[in-house]
């Protein structure tokens, strides 16, 4: 082996005649393959973690974070995490990858600028309710919209759902404005929450119609 082979070459300049070292050595391209890879791996892993979390979540709502300080972000996180919901800031190119084949793939074109997620697996309601309630709080957090048991939803919807009660005291309300016993509610107790939302709308307006 020439005791050159693995260290930097020397050419000549063309202008000094002087040695110019080489930028390019094998033992610098090499190192450079192997930062290479682990940047890919841990890529392929941060994509395929963000994709259960996403299969598994109950709702979803992606905000707006500029202007958040890194202190304000933890605080976010805190408060989030005692009501068991994550909160995730990740480049919207590995988003969007994680997204694909799971129910937060409607979201697509909401993973532009500065989005941060958060992500529940129990109440859907509780997501919204409580990324609002920081909102309020710090009003330089923003939301955009989510997805809400696979419905996609507008900010608009999102405060909607926020503002809705538990499944439970839904169901009784519903039953009592459709005046009919529960019995006959056995299929709204498969509906979704974003679908109550909506449901709760067309009958507010039908009160209002009918009132005047």
């Amino acid at each position: 082996m020439s005791a050159l082979e693995g260290q930097p070459t020397e050419t000549l300049s063309s202008t000094s005649h002087r040695p110019v070292r080489s930028l390019t050595s094998g033992s610098e391209i090499c190192l450079w393959e192997r930062r290479d890879k682990l940047k890919r791996e841990e890529k392929t892993h941060l994509i395929a973690d963000l994709r259960d979390k996403f299969s598994r979540a109950k709702a979803v709502v992606l905000t707006d974070y500029k202007g958040l300080t890194v202190a304000e972000i933890f605080d976010l996180r805190k408060t989030l995490r005692g009501a068991n919901i994550e909160y995730k800031v990740v480049k919207n190119t590995l988003a969007k990858a994680a997204a694909e084949n799971t129910p937060i793939s409607v979201a697509g074109d909401m993973f532009k600028g500065p989005v941060g997620i958060a992500v529940g697996y129990l109440e859907p309601v509780m997501v919204a309710k409580k990324v609002l309630e920081y909102s309020k709080k710090n009003n330089k957090l923003k939301v955009n919209g989510g997805v809400v048991e696979g419905r996609l939803c507008s900010a608009a919807d999102i405060k909607s759902i926020a503002d809705l009660p538990p499944r439970e005291v839904l169901l009784s309300i519903l039953a009592g404005v459709l005046n009919a016993p529960l019995s006959k509610m056995a299929g709204a107790l498969s509906a979704t929450v974003s679908s109550f939302a909506y449901a709760m709308k067309a009958l507010e307006q039908k009160k209002i119609e009918v009132g005047s």
